[in-house]
Formats: structure tokens, C-alpha cells, sequence
């Protein structure tokens, strides 16, 4: 059975999630730390999804360019 891949969406709101809990006095430093990590992996998630799209995008005016 194949992992289902996780939204921009829910991922950006996992990012949130991490976020609120480092804002917090109540957290030690090596939950931080962890935290922080699995924020890193999540932003470049965000940002590998946000590229996709981009190149999508540019290949859609390129060809919309070739029809007029």
C-alpha cells in the first residue's frame, strides 16, 4: 500500500503547529531542537511542492504562447 502523499495544506499546518510550540516558555531545548528539525523538513516540502507547481504553471503559458 503506497504512503498517501501528505497536502501543502496540512503540511503548512503542521509548520504552524511547530511553530506554536517554540513560541512556548515550556519546552526544553532538545524538543526544540527536534522540533526545529522536523520544521525544516516540512518547509522544504512546502517549497518542493510550491516549485512543482511553478514549473507546471510555466509550462501551461508556454504552451498557451505556441497556440496564439
Amino acid at each position: 500500500m503506497a504512503k498517501k502523499e501528505k497536502t501543502l495544506e496540512a503540511a503548512m499546518e503542521e509548520l504552524n503547529q511547530i511553530l506554536a510550540k517554540l513560541e512556548t516558555d515550556q519546552i526544553s531545548l532538545e524538543d526544540s531542537f527536534l522540533l526545529y528539525q522536523e520544521g525544516m523538513k516540512l518547509l522544504k516540502y512546502c517549497n518542493d511542492s510550491i516549485d512543482k507547481v511553478e514549473k507546471k504553471l510555466i509550462v501551461l503559458e508556454e504552451g498557451s504562447e505556441d497556440g496564439v
